[in-house]
C-alpha cells in the first residue's frame, strides 16, 4: 500500500464525508443490482457478470435459477450444456467451466454451501477478491472489503480518492477513508452514480448532485466551455436548476 501523508488521507476522508449523505440521498434505493435470493445465486450470478452487463444476468439467470438450485445441480451439468446456457454472457466456456468447478468444491469442502470467509471464497474456481466481496456484502452482511469494478474505479479516481489503476490498490485506498460500515453501500452508490451521471465518456457534470466536491468535474465543464463558449450558459442553467 502506497504511504498516504496526514493532510493528504485527512482530505480525502473530508471528501467522502460530505459526499456519501448526497449520495445516499440521491440514490435511496441502491443495492446490488443482480438478481438472486440465495448466497449460491448471487455467486453464480456475479461469476457470470464478468465482461457482461447485470441487465444480461438477469435475464440469463431468470431461467437458469429454475433449473439449478443447488451446488450439485451445477456439478452434475456438463460443461457444453452449461455452457449453451449461459452463452450470452459471453466467455461462456470459462464460465461453465467455473461455475462447475466451484460447485464440486463446495460440495467436497463445503456440504454444498457457500462459505463466509474471503479466504475460503477466493480459494473457489472463478472467485476473485472482488466477487468474493460482492458475496460477503450483499449476501452475508459482512463488510470483510469494498468491491472495486469499473465505475468505482473510474469514480475514485475522478473524485481523486485514489491514484492508482489496479482494482486492490484502489480497495486498500478506498478502505482507509470509508467508515467500515459503509463499505458495501459505498460501492452501491458509486455504481449508480457511474452508471446514471459519472459516465465514462461525456459525463453529466452540469447535473451532477456531488460537483461541489469533485476535483475533476469543474475542469471538465471549464474545458466544454472553452470548446464551445455558446454552451457556458446552457450549462450554468442546468446547474441553476
Amino acid at each position: 500500500m502506497a504511504k498516504t501523508t496526514g493532510k493528504t488521507l485527512a482530505a480525502r476522508r473530508k471528501r467522502v464525508e460530505a459526499i456519501l449523505p448526497i449520495l445516499r440521498e440521491t440514490y435511496p434505493t441502491a443495492q446490488c443490482s443482480l438478481d438472486h435470493r440465495t448466497p449460491l445465486q448471487l455467486l453464480v450470478a456475479t461469476i457470470l457478470s464478468a465482461q457482461c452487463t447485470d441487465e444480461r444476468v438477469n435475464i440469463v439467470t431468470r431461467d437458469l435459477f429454475r433449473k439449478y438450485k443447488t451446488a450439485a445441480d451445477y456439478a452434475r451439468a456438463t460443461e457444453e450444456q452449461l455452457g449453451q446456457e449461459i452463452r450470452s454472457t459471453g466467455f461462456f466456456r470459462n464460465k461453465a467451466k467455473s461455475i462447475r468447478a466451484m460447485a464440486a468444491a463446495l460440495l467436497e469442502r463445503h456440504r454444498g454451501q457457500v462459505p463466509k470467509t474471503m479466504d475460503e471464497l477466493t480459494a473457489l474456481a472463478g472467485v476473485g477478491r472482488k466477487t468474493a466481496n460482492v458475496v460477503l456484502g450483499n449476501a452475508f452482511g459482512q463488510n470483510v472489503g469494498i468491491v472495486v469494478d469499473t465505475h468505482v474505479a473510474r469514480l475514485s479516481q475522478r473524485l481523486e480518492l485514489t491514484r492508482h489503476t489496479d482494482p486492490q490498490k484502489i480497495e486498500w485506498d478506498l478502505i482507509e477513508i470509508v467508515p467500515k460500515e459503509e463499505w458495501t453501500l459505498w460501492s452501491h452508490l458509486l455504481i449508480f452514480h457511474g452508471r446514471q451521471i459519472c459516465i465514462a465518456r461525456q459525463p453529466r457534470c452540469e447535473q451532477c448532485p456531488i460537483l461541489d466536491h469533485c476535483p475533476t468535474g469543474p475542469k471538465i465543464l471549464a474545458q466544454r466551455v472553452a470548446a464551445h463558449p455558446k454552451n457556458a450558459n446552457r450549462i450554468k442553467s442546468n446547474r441553476d436548476d
